[in-house]
């Protein structure tokens, strides 16, 4: 099946070390970028095309469930987990020692927490072979091999179809490997890209093997690729890559995960980043709105009040109307019916040295109702953590300490 293409390791001492070999790809993708090397350039470098190709394929279809089988430098995972209709990134790779090293950019950062996302994410790599089945990357919308099975010898490629296509049966798989016809154009190559390689195909073996992969295991496939030849030569893209597709919706992995429930993949990193979808998050979130709101509803009050008080009273005593109100020209606000502290309408009212901000009013504004969903989740998550009126239904703010510049709360 592999044809005259299939070598033997040339490097044993990087025998399924996928991932520094990925690493090392990279390094060759960026030398195409070189003076010295003038007859193929891509712009921008080829390697990030494939992860915006990638980028690109799950903008369209949404997947859920993403996996990247040899990751390796976690790059294409860390910026997949940007695309807000993922909620579960998992990426595999031969190699520990890369993974440990390069993990740490997939965790969540200080803003994370600060503004949670509403969606769920949870990111999490494994240590393992792609030659063997493991029940926790079953039920993937998509799986990604992006310049991986070229690192494969023949019998754990022949392994990796059934394991990818047969038993982790993925809605959608998107691989990607070098074109051997490209190769002349390369000044640097001489028989494969990287000494790690075992086999390059060309374009002819490549879709043989992709559609021979595709029929056994009920996908349909496309093909495309990406690095343009220059004009004049008839060498297809520099990378080529096949997009298959599940041709129907097997509902097969309860089965499967009851067959198989040994774990054989080692977890290294896992991160779940905050989410509205936990209480706690929604909670603070909720907080951080209200007094938001409240803060600017207030605030307009009083501006109103100030440019109301200068208008019948003149400047003289400006800065102490702000904040200390004078019930003699209160009856000069166009607003008169919200200056009543037992008014149960929705507008706020003055009460001294305190704005009253109904509950209500605050609900009314979208961003709090979507956080809340309901007037009762509203009640509940500002309950003794801001303050409130005796009966609860009122946001108090005291303008002395907005004065100073302090929080009410």
């Amino acid at each position: 099946m592999l044809g005259n293409q299939v070598c033997p390791v040339l490097w044993p001492s990087q025998r399924g070390n996928k991932g520094q070999a990925h690493l090392n790809c990279l390094a060759m993708d960026v030398m195409l970028q070189k003076e010295e090397c003038p007859k193929v350039t891509f712009t921008p470098p080829l390697y990030k095309q494939r992860y915006q190709f990638i980028k690109q394929l799950v903008s369209k279809h949404k997947p859920k469930k993403v996996a990247d089988l040899g990751c390796a430098d976690c790059m294409l995972l860390w910026m997949l987990k940007f695309c807000n209709c993922i909620e579960v990134l998992v990426g595999l790779d031969i190699s520990e020692d890369v993974l440990k090293e390069k993990m740490h950019k997939l965790s969540p950062l200080p803003g994370d927490y600060l503004q949670p996302s509403e969606r769920s994410l949870t990111i999490i790599l494994y240590q393992g072979s792609v030659a063997l089945k493991d029940p926790c990357m079953l039920g993937f919308d998509m799986i990604t091999c992006i310049e991986l099975i070229e690192h494969l010898e023949a019998n754990v490629l022949e392994k990796f179809q059934e394991v990818v296509f047969g038993f982790m049966s993925p809605t959608m798989i998107i691989i990607s490997t070098p074109n051997s016809e490209f190769n002349p154009l390369l000044p640097t190559v001489t028989l494969f890209r990287h000494p790690d390689h075992k086999f390059e195909w060309n374009r002819s073996q490549f879709q043989n093997w992709a559609q021979e992969t595709a029929a056994r295991y009920n996908y349909t496939v496309e093909f495309t690729g990406l690095g343009i030849p220059p004009p004049g030569k008839d060498v297809g893209f520099c990378t080529q890559i096949g997009v298959f597709v599940r041709k129907c919706i097997k509902h097969v992995e309860a089965t499967r995960s009851e067959k198989y429930q040994d774990h054989v993949y080692k977890i290294v990193f896992k991160a779940v980043y905050p989410s509205l979808k936990e209480e706690k998050y929604l909670q603070n979130a909720v907080v951080n709105e209200v007094v938001w709101t409240a803060q600017i509803i207030a605030s307009e009050l009083l501006d109103h009040r100030k440019s109301e008080y200068k208008k019948h009273c003149g400047d003289c005593v400006e800065t102490e109307s702000r904040f200390k109100p004078r019930n003699s020209f209160l009856k000069y606000l166009e607003y008169p019916s919200i200056l009543e502290p037992n008014n149960k309408n929705m507008e706020p009212f003055i009460n001294g040295n305190t704005v009253s901000i109904p509950l209500a009013k605050i609900f009314s504004f979208p961003k709090v109702k979507q956080l809340c969903g309901n007037f009762e989740t509203l009640s509940k998550f500002i309950t003794g953590k801001i303050a409130l009126s005796s009966d609860g239904s009122a946001v108090l703010i005291d303008t002395e300490y907005e004065n100073e510049g302090h929080n009410y709360y």
